[in-house]
């Protein structure tokens, strides 16, 4: 592998401590923007996620960079016995609690505040983890991969997405003129901050690609792996299994 197992820090980005105030910042528009810079295809990405867990019925799943919960509210359609989401970032955790108790999920989700690369759980503890578009903000990719691996029990099942570059052509071109230049202008004209638009980018370019991931995930002990691309490459769907 070519790449290092620790990620470098980006334009100024310095680990979860940084990560987790940008996030904190902007956490009142996040959701907004994630359906307005995605066109609400953001859903249909979710979806393709909790489908291809559903074959393996977990009863007990960890969301790891839970966010404001827009995952873990979609895997309660899978009816697990219980849902734990964690996410470094405090204000998304209680936007995410309030619309929980508003789809009365109380009982089924529990939020809490906690950080992938050192997770507060028994190892062999949950049937089932899931990331949406957090690996890549991981402090350690590599570390919080093998951190995932520990909780998840023998034969339990990891579901990640996250975002991608597609493939040559027009549409790539497309895609990195809107990711690239709009995205950022927006973003920061929206949310106020400048910093967090033009990290979504910047993270993503830095990002392994699907088969540079597959290797860290090897390396972190899981196997099985198969990833698809989505929505033309720029998102793909990885799982993989203990």
């Amino acid at each position: 592998m070519n790449r290092k197992n620790k990620k470098e820090p980006l334009h100024g980005l310095s680990g979860k401590e940084t990560v987790k105030e940008m996030f904190n910042s902007i956490s009142s528009r996040y959701d907004f923007l994630n359906h307005f810079f995605s066109f609400h295809i953001d859903r249909y990405w979710r979806r393709k996620a909790v489908d291809a867990l559903k074959p393996y019925t977990p009863r007990d799943i960890l969301d790891v960079a839970t966010g404001t919960g827009d995952f873990a509210i979609a895997l309660a359609s899978l009816h697990p016995e219980k849902i734990t989401g964690i996410d470094v970032a405090e204000e998304m955790l209680a936007i995410g609690r309030r619309k929980i108790r508003k789809k009365k999920l109380d009982r089924l989700i529990t939020l809490m505040q906690g950080d992938a690369g050192k997770m507060d759980f028994p190892s062999h503890t949950f049937d089932a983890v899931t990331v949406a578009f957090g690996v890549r903000n991981f402090e350690n990719l590599l570390q919080g991969l093998k951190e995932i691996y520990r909780v998840l029990k023998p034969g339990g099942t990891l579901v990640i997405l996250e975002f991608s570059q597609p493939p040559g052509g027009w549409f790539r071109r497309l895609y990195y003129a809107y990711f690239n230049r709009v995205v950022p202008l927006l973003g920061s004209l929206i949310s106020g901050n400048k910093q967090a638009y033009h990290y979504l980018p910047q993270s993503v370019m830095a990002f392994p690609s699907p088969v540079e991931f597959t290797e860290y995930l090897n390396q972190a002990g899981f196997s099985e792996t198969r990833f698809s691309p989505l929505t033309g490459g720029i998102v793909t769907l990885y799982l993989s299994k203990k």
